[in-house]
């Protein structure tokens, strides 16, 4: 299990993407995962907030808050693989 949780910069930049209007859904899904966690080192990324961070983060128009949330969403990513 991983234990790590949301830093203060990066929760920080979650509540900035959450909060524009502009920012899509893919980096809301993945900021709100990253809020979720500041102080929760039990809880763990979804598939979806994954995979949703994942894309935040390869795309070129993301803005560095949106990348850092997303980042910290899929640092907190369970490590194990379903067999």
């Amino acid at each position: 299990m991983n234990k790590k949780v949301t830093g203060k910069k990066a929760a920080s930049n979650a509540s900035k993407t959450l909060k524009s209007k502009s920012t899509s859904t893919k980096s809301k899904t993945a900021s709100g995962s990253a809020l979720s966690q500041t102080k929760a080192p039990k809880k763990q990324t979804s598939k979806k907030a994954a995979t949703a961070a994942s894309k935040t983060l390869s795309d070129g128009r993301t803005s560095k808050a949106s990348k850092s949330a997303a980042g910290s969403a899929l640092a907190q990513k369970s490590g194990k693989k379903k067999k």
